[in-house]
């Protein structure tokens, strides 16, 4: 096919690793491939080895998935969840950053953290303190929660939030956040003067003194400004309610779809949400869900997806779309979505959100699960191949990069880094190498948020003070 040229990018394709600290996400069954190094979460040095690892492919960012909670929708408990390993047991990971952050220089590191089970000041101390130990390379995934074992662990509200209130608590939220990032410490409040005895200049530090609906915070922020002061903002509403929430506060727009028309449909109407809101095309990037097998040979990838699917499990699957609380196994095989989907109860709505085809039934639901390919955005085969099939989905569903699904670690990291980066790099898809900065920049082009997202309204201005001295 035709390579388009490099000047009708304004960048780069984003790779990043889509990871969570737990046995399993999104590759059921697969631990149990011996050369598989994920059963090894727990161990620091597994980290480590992840991180350098996913630098020397040049991905932007290593990305981690979260969850607070056990799904305990199908098969009406948590059994299925727990003999899968589906997410559980997991460790923190906000915990992990700092170390792979000391083992790597360039490499971008991301952790999903929920608005809904904690203050907003404790959140923005923790990744102030992330962005300086990283030099500027973190970003946040902002969600909301939607597993109702969540909040039965957590018991600080009255009750689970309706999905709209779990955003409209998450608008607060961020409006703290930027306000303790943005606003509370002015660009040369720490002065270092030896001189004059001064670390600190007191009239360039400021409370907030926010009062809302959910939150209150006084501040000021403990943290003087951090190189990004805001992370990079990640985020996957699927919902109505959660797009238009990205369109005011991501920078980097994550979607899927289970058909390539629901996958063209997701972002259009992420881009669309962008527009909404006021805000430049240029300042998001709208990433997909995919998946890399890539080999030598064409027979060589297509022999390791064999090895995959042998092992692949449904129910891990089955179990991670039932989080919600609904249980497949209560229907027949021949009930279709859309009848469950109208007869409500607990997950019934979140069900809606997986974009299967009109008629879709519960058989074809169970049937599907365990099967590599049914997701669109799966390629196979030698680099060539696969940087065609990238080209071509780049292209067709207006994307600007991926976030890479991992079969197996770290073999699917080590293998897109050494066959399908070099192979983009040459076609002008992707940069072929760090270009220093923070994360923003190396994503996005700026090292601070742009000036038509929200966040920037509360950036206080640097004061011009005579004689101030930096030792």
């Amino acid at each position: 096919m035709t390579t388009t040229p490099p000047a009708k990018r304004r960048t780069h394709l984003s790779f990043n690793v889509l990871d969570m600290a737990a046995v399993s996400h999104n590759n059921y069954g697969l631990w149990r491939l011996p050369s598989n190094r994920k059963p090894h979460y727990t161990d620091l040095s597994y980290w480590i080895d992840h991180a350098r690892a996913a630098e020397r492919a040049l991905f932007d960012s290593v990305f981690f998935a979260d969850l607070i909670g056990v799904a305990a929708g199908y098969g009406g408990s948590n059994d299925v969840a727990l003999r899968e390993a589906m997410h559980v047991p997991n460790i923190d990971p906000v915990m992990i950053l700092s170390a792979m952050a000391a083992a790597t220089r360039h490499i971008g590191l991301g952790a999903t953290v929920s608005t809904t089970y904690e203050p907003p000041f404790a959140h923005a101390r923790r990744f102030s303190t992330l962005d300086h130990l990283t030099g500027g390379r973190v970003a946040w995934n902002i969600v909301t929660t939607y597993l109702p074992n969540a909040d039965e662990n957590y018991g600080v509200l009255p009750g689970q939030y309706a999905h709209d209130e779990r955003y409209d608590l998450a608008d607060e939220f961020m409006q703290v956040c930027y306000r303790l990032w943005e606003e509370s410490w002015e660009e040369n409040a720490v002065m270092r003067d030896r001189v004059n005895h001064i670390y600190t200049d007191p009239a360039r530090v400021h409370r907030i003194d926010h009062q809302g609906r959910y939150f209150s915070c006084a501040g000021p922020h403990l943290c003087e400004p951090s190189p990004q002061r805001t992370p990079v903002i990640f985020q996957a509403g699927s919902s109505g309610r959660g797009k238009s929430f990205a369109g005011q506060h991501a920078e980097v727009i994550f979607v899927g779809g289970r058909t390539w028309e629901a996958v063209k449909a997701n972002v259009a109407d992420a881009r669309a949400a962008v527009a909404a809101a006021g805000r430049r095309r240029e300042d998001v990037r709208v990433i997909s869900d995919s998946g890399f097998i890539v080999a030598r040979t064409d027979a060589e990838a297509r022999a390791r997806l064999a090895s995959y699917q042998e092992l692949s499990s449904a129910d891990g699957y089955l179990a991670h779309q039932s989080g919600a609380g609904l249980d497949l196994t209560r229907f027949s095989r021949e009930t279709t979505q859309e009848e469950i989907i109208s007869l409500g109860g607990p997950g019934a709505a979140h069900m809606s959100r997986y974009n299967y085809p009109a008629g879709t039934t519960v058989g074809e639901i169970m049937d599907r699960a365990l099967l590599l390919d049914r997701n669109p955005f799966l390629s196979v085969g030698c680099a060539e191949r696969v940087a065609d099939q990238v080209e071509e989905w780049v292209e067709t569903y207006d994307l600007d990069g991926f976030l890479c699904r991992q079969l197996e670690t770290d073999a699917t990291i080590r293998d897109i880094g050494d066959f399908l980066i070099p192979e983009l790099a040459r076609r002008g898809l992707h940069r072929g190498a760090y270009h220093g900065g923070t994360l923003r920049e190396q994503i996005l082009g700026t090292p601070r948020l742009a000036d038509t997202h929200p966040g920037s309204r509360y950036r206080m201005k640097a004061s011009n003070l005579a004689g101030e001295t930096r030792a």
